[in-house]
């Protein structure tokens, strides 16, 4: 945990650090954010049933930009034969702070918290920080890519750590990301974004969307997320997907 703490503190020094000789673009206050809510229903051989509820807020001030999100998923399934029912619940929090030196180049510091311990980890936090390129812009279109070094530290459920005989697992990891959108009407936006850590092993994760307005500002998202584990836990799979429906709310 000593490991952690060094990180945070690093992540939390490196975007100042860069800001010698950098000069700072006085800017209007903007706060912009997003909140979905969604939820499935099946019945058959199996009855099941999830929710998925989901926060992302944006905060620029000159050329700072902080990113804040908070995502909750919760499934049911009910065995029709035997009556059995089976629960899994999955959060995540995450925070990103941006300093854009001008319209392309910036350096970034994150940190996020992600729990689902039916992975068999009670929860992984990861904390990074590096240097960003937008590689492409147009009016509908960016593509952003960011590069650095992040700390991986992820926490055992009880019975796993009784069978692994350790209660944790930490790494360095190189940290990267690919975050893609495009505008591809007046009414629909396309987004795709993928993050992957990289130490003594490899985690992944991928959210592809389609986002298509109703009315003013009430959208249907639909979005379909894989999250990958190079080196999964005895019994646990490698991969675990997500499709989700939801309908969104920006403000």
């Amino acid at each position: 945990m000593n490991k952690l703490l060094s990180m945070l503190a690093i992540t939390a020094v490196f975007p100042f650090s860069a800001l010698a000789g950098a000069d700072f673009v006085e800017g209007d206050k903007t706060f912009a954010g997003e909140a979905e809510l969604g939820g499935t229903l099946t019945t058959g051989n199996s009855e099941s049933s999830s929710i998925k509820a989901r926060l992302s807020m944006k905060h620029e001030l000159g050329n700072w930009e902080n990113n804040y999100l908070l995502e909750a998923l919760y499934n049911e399934n009910t065995d029709s034969d035997d009556g059995s029912t089976t629960e899994n619940e999955s959060y995540q929090a995450g925070f990103q702070g941006n300093y854009r030196f001008d319209a392309r180049n910036y350096t970034f510091a994150n940190a996020n918290y992600y729990r689902d311990p039916s992975t068999g980890y009670d929860y992984t936090l990861t904390a990074s920080a590096g240097y960003g390129y937008r590689a492409y812009e147009t009016e509908a279109t960016f593509l952003d890519l960011e590069v650095g070094p992040g700390y991986l530290y992820q926490k055992l459920t009880n019975e796993e750590a009784a069978l692994q005989g350790v209660s944790s697992e930490d790494s360095v990891v190189a940290h990267g990301v690919v975050n893609f959108e495009s505008k591809i009407s007046d009414n629909s936006t396309f987004k795709q974004r993928f993050v992957a850590d990289y130490g003594d092993k490899l985690l992944a994760r991928s959210e592809t969307s389609l986002t298509a307005n109703i009315i003013g500002a009430l959208a249907m998202k639909l979005s379909f997320v894989v999250r990958y584990d190079e080196k999964p836990l005895d019994g646990k799979k490698s991969t675990d997907t997500e499709t989700n429906m939801t309908l969104l709310y920006a403000f």
